[in-house]
């Protein structure tokens, strides 16, 4: 297992320019953390790898089957071969580690706690009453179509728009073909999932190496699933990445030039439960900093998320009534949870 060791909140945030009191910008609502000392950590654990090239050609029901397969025994899988330029992939990554090398002053500059900013800064934090520390740094922003958003972006490192333009509208195109894939594993119709697409949504995520100190615990990102169809995430070099499979944690360990692609909670409404959102959490190093990045996929406002039609029937009733992706962002806010325990609001006994 990586290890887990801690920082304090006011060294972490104070990085690169020695600034000191500032502010953080996100608290945690989650009510309950696993011990990170009582879970099993499989050592290298077994991540199914899907060859995104061969759905282009004659092997495609095959591979979707794979894809329904992961979806539903693993909540995740590893893509290669997904089309995103090699030279994109390095230039995203270093631009994300320039910018969080920036000067602290000039990072805080996006600093916001309005969850609905189109572009934030979010920051690490200390739970004082479990006496540990959350140390992700987390630049977070809309981009699609990239050319509505890039404006908002950060202008330093003088690359940062071009570089990160490019990413994103690469891992867009990742995005509909997988959902694509995905709608067809569930018998549905290859556009049903796309019909309901409305943003891209991405996370910039820093985590840099972490000293021991007297808190009992550090984590990258404490245990959550995402309020997405899916998240792509890209990962360097560095581990740290964990997922639940089979009741216990293991590693999910970087793949050269692959993504992984993890289910969301609204994917988890919308398939009736036949593929359950990714419980998920990142650790921290103690010797290297990591960077990944998050690219979020979810609906539009107005789209009426609930099972697929073609899901259920007398022996698979649905078990979450229709909402639309508004109402769910909205009491996600509401409620005092990471999960998809959030989709329980929706469920159609609690009427």
């Amino acid at each position: 297992m990586s290890p887990i060791m801690v920082q304090k909140a006011e060294d972490h945030v104070a990085l690169a320019a020695g600034a000191k009191n500032v502010p953080f910008t996100y608290t945690d609502p989650l009510s309950e953390v696993p011990t990170l000392s009582v879970v099993e950590t499989s050592a290298d654990g077994s991540t199914p790898i899907i060859d995104m090239e061969a759905l282009l050609g004659p092997q495609r029901s095959e591979i979707i089957q794979q894809i329904g397969l992961a979806c539903e025994k693993n909540g995740f899988f590893a893509v290669k071969n997904h089309g995103i330029p090699e030279m994109k992939i390095n230039n995203m990554l270093d631009t994300a580690k320039q910018f969080f090398h920036l000067p602290v002053e000039e990072r805080l500059k996006f600093r916001s706690a309005d969850p609905n900013s189109v572009i934030r800064l979010v920051t690490g934090f200390e739970d004082k009453t479990r006496n540990i520390f959350v140390s992700r740094q987390s630049l977070k922003f809309h981009c699609h179509p990239v050319e509505d958003y890039q404006n908002h972006w950060p202008s330093n490192p003088p690359s940062f728009r071009e570089k990160v333009g490019e990413y994103c509208a690469s891992v867009r195109k990742v995005e509909v073909a997988i959902l694509e894939a995905i709608s067809e594993s569930l018998g549905l119709e290859r556009d049903y999932i796309d019909k309901t697409l409305k943003g891209h949504y991405v996370s910039i995520n820093y985590y840099p190496a972490c000293p021991e100190s007297e808190l009992d615990a550090t984590f990258g990102v404490r245990t959550h699933t995402d309020p997405t169809l899916i998240t792509i995430l890209m990962q360097d070099d560095v581990p740290g990445l964990q997922v639940i499979n089979d009741d216990k944690w293991i590693d999910v360990n970087p793949i050269p030039n692959a993504v992984v692609v993890h289910v969301g909670d609204m994917l988890q409404a919308l398939s009736n439960c036949r593929y359950k959102s990714l419980l998920h959490q990142a650790i921290v190093n103690c010797e290297k900093e990591r960077v990944s990045i998050a690219s979020y996929c979810y609906p539009s406002d107005d789209a009426m998320i609930g099972p697929a039609k073609k899901l259920t029937d007398n022996d698979h009733p649905a078990i979450y009534k229709d909402f639309t992706y508004r109402e769910f962002h909205e009491s996600m806010w509401r409620v005092k949870c990471s999960t998809a325990k959030r989709l329980d609001l929706f469920k159609v006994e609690s009427e």
